[in-house]
């Protein structure tokens, strides 16, 4: 973690599952100087000042009360920043389907606020915290998250000597509003499922660190990180969280993919992959930075290759399922 060594780190949304989780593992193995958490919402922030109080991690965080869709709070709070990592963002499908414009003004513009701050700033590197929803989408959500991708890597062709990339990937098991966490907490005796054939790639908070700081460390700028995570049905997942639950087939609601995907077979002409991680290229670069490290860390993809939830060769078990949870 020598990278992150007297750094000032930025996380917007830091109040959010993987915003919290990330602060605490920076807090607890990194050198960094400060550690800056961005958010809207003061009652959140109050609980996890008071909880990392607690753990007695307060000696160099900082928390910054702000909305991404505030061009000027971003500046004054990207002052002598040298890394953000942008997760803030509205994500819940149906609210979104609903309030098309609310994700527009934040995923989108939001994210064009954090591009110009962060070059106005001289912040060296920023990192956009992306969704499977963006590849090949067919919600707002996932359209919107795309528009981000696109703006961060174009953001490379005029930001000097900041350089901005993008992870994407799949659903976080155990982050908050999630399946698993509703299974968790609640037990139902009832579960609404909407196929039985339907598979999500799934994730550890664990895991989206490692990928966020193998991004950080690697990134040359404009690239998107993909890791080589497993897939899960649904059904298998909510037999094995709630077995006695009885499970009602309700078909696929608006906005909802039967499968998901990662990485595209247009983009695999462009990616390279790695032993842990799928690498895509940006198509544009007209800054003539040099990918060729990425010739030396793996291997060009195979024609016509996809990486998506229901072709995968890797399969999260029901006992792999358990012993995560």
């Amino acid at each position: 973690m020598n990278f992150f060594k007297d750094k000032t780190i930025l996380v917007t949304g830091g109040t959010g599952s993987f915003g919290q989780g990330y602060v605490e593992f920076l807090l607890k193995n990194s050198e960094a100087r400060k550690v800056i958490v961005f958010s809207r919402d003061e009652f959140k922030q109050f609980h996890m000042e008071k909880n990392f109080s607690q753990k007695g991690l307060s000696n160099n965080i900082r928390f910054f009360l702000g909305d991404i869709r505030d061009k000027e709070r971003l500046n004054r709070a990207f002052k002598d920043v040298n890394i953000v990592i942008h997760a803030a963002a509205l994500k819940q499908v149906p609210a979104l389907e609903y309030n098309p414009h609310e994700a527009i003004k934040t995923n989108i513009i939001g994210s064009q606020n954090i591009i110009e701050a962060t070059i106005n700033q001289n912040v060296d590197k920023v990192l956009l915290i992306s969704t499977d929803k963006a590849a090949q989408p067919v919600n707002l959500y996932g359209a919107t998250k795309l528009c981000a991708e696109k703006t961060f890597s174009a953001a490379n062709h005029y930001s000097g000597e900041t350089s901005f990339a993008s992870v994407r990937y799949g659903n976080v098991i155990g982050s908050r509003g999630s399946i698993v966490e509703h299974l968790k907490i609640n037990n139902p005796e009832k579960v609404m499922i909407t196929h039985p054939n339907m598979t999500r790639f799934w994730i550890t908070l664990e895991q989206s660190f490692n990928l966020v700081n193998f991004a950080l460390e690697n990134m040359i700028g404009g690239e998107i990180f993909i890791p080589k995570i497993p897939s899960m049905k649904l059904i298998d997942l909510v037999s094995t969280i709630s077995p006695n639950a009885n499970q009602e087939i309700t078909g696929i609601r608006p906005g909802e993919k039967m499968h998901e995907v990662l990485l595209s077979e247009e983009e695999s002409r462009r990616a390279f992959e790695l032993k842990d991680y799928f690498v895509i290229i940006p198509e544009m670069n007209f800054t003539n930075r040099s990918f060729k490290k990425y010739e030396n860390l793996g291997s060009k993809l195979p024609d016509k290759f996809s990486f998506t939830s229901n072709t995968n060769s890797k399969w999260l078990t029901k006992k792999d399922l358990i012993k995560i949870i």
